[in-house]
């Protein structure tokens, strides 16, 4: 009998990873965690090209919304500079259900016993602690664009207590608001609140800040997506990192079951893991630095570099690679 993998989860990570070891020829049990899902997602183009490339799928956006201008106030006192962008927007209810229909229906196999698990969504294993690098939380709230509002651009900006990120969608726009409410952020802005006619109650709020598990791995099972990493909006497609993640997570276990040796992909799994937030920390700080307009932006770079002095102790100790992705499979290197 083929060895069998545990997916827990049921998010873009958990989609790849059934996806991918099924038709690798593995046995699955799929464990679905249910959770509130995010109203709107931008996917820019090199997401887009992965995911199309993992689920076979080349008609996987068609009929999306796309943006094509990124409107930019960054910085005290900026005037707003127009950027050429090129995205999708989707909720990610929406972007599930389209991966969903790809998925196979009939390789979980829940009566056998896992020799790996990929846990894409909480709770991680009680060894684990999450190390929290900021304070910031977001909040989402539905909004409607006045008249004449450009449906194909996104609107960024900074202000002196956190930022708003204005996206418009197939039924409605939403707000992102980082730092302050977003009334209180609103009633100080030049550029976003002038696209506004009228701001719905938010859909709570949740950390925007970056995050990550430790440990992220060991023998046996493997965080992913999620679970192991957050992002801040602002910096990082957390879409396309889940989805990097899990093409990852996917070849370390095939590699383990086919006999390489498992310390070895677990170590390379962190590392690679631990190099990609540690990029996601410099992005951030670049940013953070260039919105820079009192305490507020202080308070989050200082937390900034706490992270990137804490990647760069874990990165000091990590061996050298041993394995790199060649499609979704890993092969060792001489």
């Amino acid at each position: 009998m083929a060895p069998s993998v545990l997916i827990r989860g049921e998010g873009v990570a958990a989609g790849c990873c059934t996806h991918l070891l099924s038709r690798a020829g593995l046995a699955l049990i799929v464990e679905t965690a249910d959770r509130p899902k995010v109203p709107a997602i931008m996917l820019g183009e090199a997401t887009q090209k992965l995911l199309a490339d993992v689920f076979d799928r080349r008609d996987l956006f068609d009929g999306l919304p796309r943006i094509d201008k990124r409107v930019v106030a960054w910085g005290k006192n900026s005037d707003p500079v127009a950027l050429p962008h090129s995205a999708v927007v989707v909720s990610e209810e929406a972007l599930l259900d389209r991966i969903q229909s790809t998925l196979p229906q009939s390789n979980s196999t829940p009566d056998l016993e896992s020799v790996w698990t990929i846990l894409a969504s909480r709770p991680l294993p009680a060894s684990c602690e999450e190390h929290h690098f900021g304070s910031r939380m977001a909040t989402a709230s539905a909004v409607k664009l006045k008249t004449g509002c450009d449906p194909g651009a996104c609107w960024v900006e900074s202000l002196d207590n956190g930022w708003l990120f204005l996206l418009p969608g197939a039924e409605r726009a939403w707000l992102l608001s980082v730092g302050d409410p977003p009334e209180a952020l609103l009633s100080l802005s030049r550029l976003i609140s002038e696209q506004i006619v009228e701001t719905s109650a938010s859909y709570g709020s949740f950390p925007s800040h970056p995050r990550i598990a430790q440990p992220l791995c060991e023998p046996g099972w493997l965080a992913c997506g999620t679970a192991a990493l957050g992002f801040d909006p602002l910096c990082g497609d957390g879409t396309g990192h889940a989805l990097r993640e899990a093409i990852l997570a996917s070849a370390v276990v095939r590699a383990g079951i086919e006999g390489a040796d498992v310390d070895a992909l677990v170590s390379h799994y962190r590392t690679r893991l631990v190099a990609g937030f540690q990029r996601h920390l410099e992005a951030c700080r670049e940013f953070y630095e260039a919105g820079r307009s009192g305490p507020w932006w202080d308070q989050e770079l200082d937390s900034l570099d706490r992270g990137l002095e804490w990647c760069g102790r874990e990165l000091q100790s990590a061996p050298a690679f041993r394995f790199r992705l060649s499609g979704f499979a890993l092969e060792a290197i001489d």
